[in-house]
Formats: structure tokens, sequence, C-alpha cells
């Protein structure tokens, strides 16, 4: 699928889409290079938002004509986060929603919660309607086959809101195997889950967050791009 239109509606509908061959060739090459691996013993860091490459990135993220499908007028990035998987560094993730945000300060105000402290940043459980804002870009730095620990959804599972913990929206979960400089797009609010790679190879994911430039209530995001 790569028509604009048809892509906004799938991802309407079902909360994810996969948009092939976004990134390709040296420019690929050298966003990889530049995605340093995460600290010893640990699946990913979250702070990538802040390097001038990362930030270069979202904006031609958000330049490309089917991205922007998906991206409101004005979205700007709020998170980058790099995660692997390889034969050191293997892991799985249960079913669960995306619900903690990064914020530039903490302000007690109603329904936002969890609030934590993340590599020197600040983190909150933000209400759901900000959270059904919220588009998620996933830059495939290598091939995610079947064996590989890709992303398994379960589709439309965005529409209902947070749910509450342990619980499980209705619907299949279908595997998303996915190819070197492929985005998978996806709402934080749909069920999401992957398995630990099976094989030998390096599994490297950029998970960049896009949101609206403001935040309720005098949050703000901490370094947008």
């Amino acid at each position: 699928m790569s028509d604009p239109a048809s892509l906004a509606a799938a991802f309407s509908r079902e909360g994810v889409v996969l948009v092939a061959g976004v990134l390709s060739g040296a420019a690929l090459a050298a966003v990889a290079d530049a995605a340093s691996s995460p600290p010893p013993g640990r699946a990913g860091t979250r702070c990538l938002l802040g390097e001038s490459w990362c930030r270069v990135l979202a904006a031609g993220l958000r330049a490309d004509i089917r991205l922007a499908a998906l991206l409101p007028p004005g979205y700007v990035a709020v998170q980058c986060t790099l995660f692997e998987k390889s034969p050191a560094r293997n892991w799985l993730v249960p079913l669960h929603q995306d619900l903690s945000i990064p914020v530039a300060e903490r302000l007690d105000e109603a329904g936002w919660t969890g609030w934590s402290r993340k590599e020197d940043a600040w983190f909150v459980q933000a209400p759901a309607a900000v959270l059904a804002e919220l588009v998620a870009l996933r830059l495939h730095l290598d091939d995610c086959g079947p064996d590989d620990g890709p992303l398994r959804v379960v589709p439309g599972s965005h529409v209902h809101g947070v749910l509450p913990d342990g619980a499980a929206a209705r619907g299949s979960v279908v595997a998303l195997p996915a190819a070197r400089g492929d985005v998978l797009a996806m709402r934080p609010l749909l069920q999401h889950a992957s398995s630990k790679a099976g094989g030998t190879s390096r599994r490297r994911v950029l998970h960049l967050l896009f949101g609206p430039p403001a935040l309720p209530h005098g949050l703000r995001w901490p370094a947008p791009a």
C-alpha cells in the first residue's frame, strides 16, 4: 500500500500501517551508523532526539508524502528511542500499550500519573485523550523477519482507550515483519508485543514519537524537533 489516502484510512481503522522503503542507500546507512548501540545490559535508550542527526531524520520522515498523511499538520517529534535485539541483547515484551510520554518538568495535574525519572528525564502516564493523538514511526535499521522478534499487534485495539492492567483487547494478534528502511506507523494505544529473536541476526529499530506542539495544563515536551 503506497497511496497516501489509503494509508491514512488504514491507519485510522487499524492503528498501524507498514510504509515500505522510506529510507534506503547512503541515507539509511548514515542513520544506522549514527545510532549507536544501547548501554550494556539494556534493550534500548530513550534520549536520542537531542542528537543533530536524529532531528534531521525526524524532519525527513515528516516530509515523506506517505508519512505526512499520517501526521496532522504541525506535529513535532518529541522522543526517539533505539531498540536493539541481538544474540547479546535478547528480550520479549507481553501485550501492552505505551502510556508514558516525556515532559520537561513535573507538574501535579489530575489524570497525569505514574511519574518517573528515566535517563535523567521526566516521564508521565498521560490521559487517554492525549495518548490518542500521538503517532509513533518505527524505522527499521535492519531486516526483521518472522524469527527476529518482530512487533506483534492487535489491529484496531487503539480505539478502546487505556485498558485496565492485564486486560487484552479482542482480536487476533498479527506479526509485522519489516525490511531495512521500512517504517511501521502505529498509535501508542494499540496493544502490541514482541517475542525474543530466535536467530543470530541483529534487529535495530528507531522508535520516533510525534505529537501536537503543545500539551495541556502548561506541560511541555522536553526538546521537540
